[in-house]
């Protein structure tokens, strides 16, 4: 059985046109994996204990990815373009790799990897600017996505059930 460790990931944001990697990178915090499946109540004629419960529409919780500040301008860029202009509402594809314990000679180990479709960055934060603080300078971009895969690696025995 693999482990891992929370703070060993790396993101690759990808364009939906010709899979050129957009952006990549380490960052310092993904937040918002989150699923929510709604169940319809159906109230069936002559069943008076209780309702029938039927899957209802799946909803995406939006993700936040924050990292330090860099020189590379890459959310950022994508941000203006996907807010202005002919790229408005601009979309990628991406992944998040989750990384298991360093095999030999220190190479990624790859445990589990979340396939993102459809995103696009709705919010972007730049980092608070004070010059009596001693703390890295975060940015952060808020994005939506239109579904959400997880794969685990093939030689990882602690797969979940399929259905």
């Amino acid at each position: 059985m693999s482990e891992f460790v929370p703070f060993r990931f790396k993101v690759n944001l990808y364009n939906s046109g010709n899979n050129q990697l957009l952006c990549s990178g380490r960052f310092s915090e993904v937040s918002g994996f989150e699923l929510t499946m709604e169940p319809k109540a159906i109230q069936e004629g002559g069943r008076n204990w209780g309702e029938l419960q039927r899957a209802g529409q799946t909803k995406f919780a939006p993700m936040t990815l924050k990292r330090g500040v860099t020189s590379v301008n890459d959310l950022w860029s994508w941000f203006d373009a996907s807010t202005r202009g002919a790229n408005y509402g601009y979309r990628l594809h991406g992944e998040i790799i989750v990384l298991g314990n360093p095999g030999k000679g220190g190479s990624e180990n790859p445990v589990m990897t979340w396939k993102l479709q459809g995103v696009m960055a709705t919010k972007f934060k730049g980092p608070d600017l004070n010059s009596t603080s001693s703390q890295v300078a975060i940015e952060e971009v808020q994005l939506v996505h239109e579904g959400l895969e997880l794969e685990r690696q093939a030689n990882d025995s602690a797969q979940g059930a399929q259905p």
